[in-house]
């Protein structure tokens, strides 16, 4: 169990410190064949939600507790790169839901995904967009008491398997870029959706392109007000951002653990590794680099439950530098465990594969450097940084 007196921090309330016993506890006991993708997530899902993880996913109040998520992902990707993600999907994939939807909407979705028994999705990169989100051409056509949706969505994780997509389409065909887009609930059985793809990555987990061939869904499943889309999105993102970089940090904690192990009971020349200076100066780099990603996190973490409205400028340095320091960290794990740390199934090198995807997804790290950029420069002009 790697040392978690960061818990003492200002940043975290005594509750805090009670989950992170309890998250560890589940994750130590959590069972899963990684050999099938599909049914071990499912399996992940199930055993979550029964160990009453997934409550943190979900809120009626439209109140999430970012400090929590990101404990919850930190300690899971700590153990099991595919339990993080199983936990992320479900807040993630009904993070608009908790955050703007209906009544009617919380009350069909929300129990079914905290406690496991559906499985849920975030449909918003399109094929030619990335992460120009504010460009994304997927139309909602009003007809009557439905909105018609056509288009293509693509690297949507927990495509076909889910059972509820959050789903984005420009709805208001006269606005241009981030105005014109809306959010709907959208279920798998409806005509004319399909799942295109399956798509393999270098760290295996559920991942689809999907077409929507005019599926008509009706208009109480529309999320928030017609226009409001990317709003909902940047918001979504807003929170969840900040776990994303968690999970990072989950992953740098388990390359440390690895490594310390490694050198301290490796001999090299009659005297362990970890006598070298330079593995020493290694050691340092990794935990130095540790602890200033997970002060940026709960700091973001922290502002967002402390009341303030947005976060943007924050989780984007959280899940700038967690991401990419936590691959230097894996990069050097692997190194110190020389020719064991490329050998396939072995800790650092499974981790290796799994950090790469998340300086990509929810804002890829170029992105990120362009947020902070433009959030400092309005700052400093006494702009707004929302």
């Amino acid at each position: 169990m790697s040392d978690q007196s960061f818990l003492s921090w200002p940043f975290f309330a005594p509750e805090h410190a009670v989950l992170a016993e309890r998250v560890e506890e589940v994750a130590q006991g959590l069972s899963v064949d990684h050999a099938d993708t599909d049914a071990a997530c499912r399996h992940l899902v199930a055993q979550l939600g029964e160990a009453g993880l997934l409550a943190h996913t979900g809120s009626e109040n439209g109140v999430l507790d970012v400090r929590g998520l990101c404990l919850c992902r930190e300690i899971l990707a700590r153990h099991d790169g595919l339990a993080d993600f199983a936990f992320a999907m479900q807040g993630l994939g009904t993070g608009a839901i908790s955050l703007f939807g209906s009544d009617a909407q919380k009350q069909t979705w929300l129990p079914r995904t905290r406690s496991g028994s559906a499985i849920s999705a975030f449909a918003l990169t399109e094929p030619g967009s990335g992460s120009d989100v504010a460009n994304n051409t997927m139309t909602a056509t009003r007809d009557g008491n439905h909105f018609v949706l056509s288009g293509e969505k693509t690297w949507i994780s927990n495509g076909g398997i889910a059972d509820v997509y959050t789903v984005f389409a420009r709805s208001e065909e006269e606005a241009s870029g981030a105005k014109g887009m809306s959010a709907f609930v959208v279920t798998p059985d409806l005509p004319g959706f399909e799942v295109v793809e399956r798509l393999q990555t270098i760290a295996p987990h559920p991942l689809a392109r999907l077409r929507f061939d005019d599926v008509r869904v009706p208009a109480g499943d529309l999320i928030g007000a017609p226009g409001q889309g990317f709003k909902i999105a940047m918001s979504v993102l807003d929170v969840f951002r900040s776990t994303v970089a968690a999970a990072a940090l989950g992953f740098a904690r388990r390359a440390l653990d690895e490594a310390l192990a490694r050198v301290k009971t490796r001999n090299v020349q009659g005297a362990p590794l970890a006598d070298l200076q330079m593995v020493q100066g290694h050691i340092a780099d990794m935990a130095l680099d540790i602890d200033a990603s997970a002060l940026l996190i709960y700091r973001a973490a922290w502002a967002k439950d402390s009341g303030a409205p947005r976060v943007t400028r924050e989780a984007a340095m959280a899940k700038l530098f967690a991401t990419d320091q936590a691959q230097q960290v894996i990069d050097k794990a692997v190194q110190l465990f020389g020719g064991d740390g490329v050998r396939s199934g072995m800790p650092v090198e499974t981790l290796y594969r799994e950090i790469r995807a998340l300086r990509i997804y929810e804002g890829a790290s170029d992105v990120q450097k362009i947020i902070i950029a433009r959030q400092t420069m309005a700052a400093h002009h006494g702009g707004s940084q929302c």
